[in-house]
């Protein structure tokens, strides 16, 4: 009897210990934990250009893959920025460039004749207003400091760019316009474009500069003026003496011609 409690206690222990192997072995282990990465705010364009396949110091080669940028890609030629921005990419080491480029859709908006009513000057600096001086990738717009600097200059009463980013858009206001992008163009480590729905139009085109005031007429003491006119007077006294001196001794030569010519006779 002991024999057979002591077989089926050597059995149970077996099965418990072939049992705990075999869960030990099938059960999933624990999946490691993959660090959270921040959410785009922006999306890619669909037709955007690959950054393994586009030079990132060739803007136009850039622009020209993503197809709906011929206003744009006439103008930075026109200007010579097209070439400054590459030459600038070829020898950045840091900070990177960003660029908020309006489509075809974006120029079609305009007043008609508007772009033609631009000098040189202020299409380069239309242009520069769409360009900040450092990379901001799709996921950190909401980190920017407002008033934004763009390459046109950081003065906020003539060129105020604000860019708000509320969820998953990004808003940006000029003073004058409300564009909103709408999708990412390219990015690599040192170039972002971002599409824009309108042209980004600087507040310091529409803002006349004040006329200088008028000096201010200094008004004469009375002192002066009384001065003034004592001298005057004065000056008419003399003109009137000379006047009557001038008459009197008119009136003495004709009386000593007078005396003459009867003496004579």
């Amino acid at each position: 009897m002991k024999q057979v409690q002591l077989s089926c206690s050597l059995l149970l222990l077996m099965f418990v210990t072939f049992y705990s192997c075999t869960n030990s072995a099938t059960a999933p282990s624990p999946k490691a934990s993959s660090p959270t990465s921040s959410k785009p705010l922006v999306p890619a364009l669909p037709d955007s250009p690959d950054s393994s396949d586009s030079a990132p110091d060739d803007i136009g080669r850039i622009l020209k893959k993503a197809k709906t940028f011929r206003v744009l890609t006439r103008l930075l030629k026109s200007t010579e920025i097209m070439s400054n921005i590459n030459s600038q990419l070829m020898t950045a080491k840091s900070g990177g460039l960003t660029i908020f480029a309006p489509d075809d859709n974006a120029f079609a908006q305009l007043k008609a004749g508007f772009l033609n009513s631009l000098n040189q000057g202020q299409k380069i600096e239309l242009l520069q207003f769409h360009i900040l001086p450092q990379y901001v990738s799709s996921s950190n717009f909401d980190s920017l400091s407002n008033p934004v600097q763009t390459v046109a200059g950081e003065d906020p009463t003539k060129l105020p760019l604000n860019v708000m980013a509320y969820g998953n858009s990004v808003n940006i206001s000029t003073g004058v316009v409300n564009a909103t992008i709408d999708g990412l163009v390219y990015s690599d480590t040192n170039l972002a474009i971002y599409r824009v729905n309108k042209v980004l139009l600087p507040l310091d085109f529409f803002v006349k500069s004040k006329a200088p005031a008028p000096a201010p007429v200094e008004a004469e003491s009375p002192i002066a003026d009384k001065k003034s006119s004592a001298e005057d007077q004065e000056n008419q006294d003399k003109s009137a003496a000379l006047s009557l001196l001038s008459i009197q001794g008119t009136a003495l030569m004709s009386i000593a011609v007078g005396f003459v010519v009867v003496a004579m006779i």
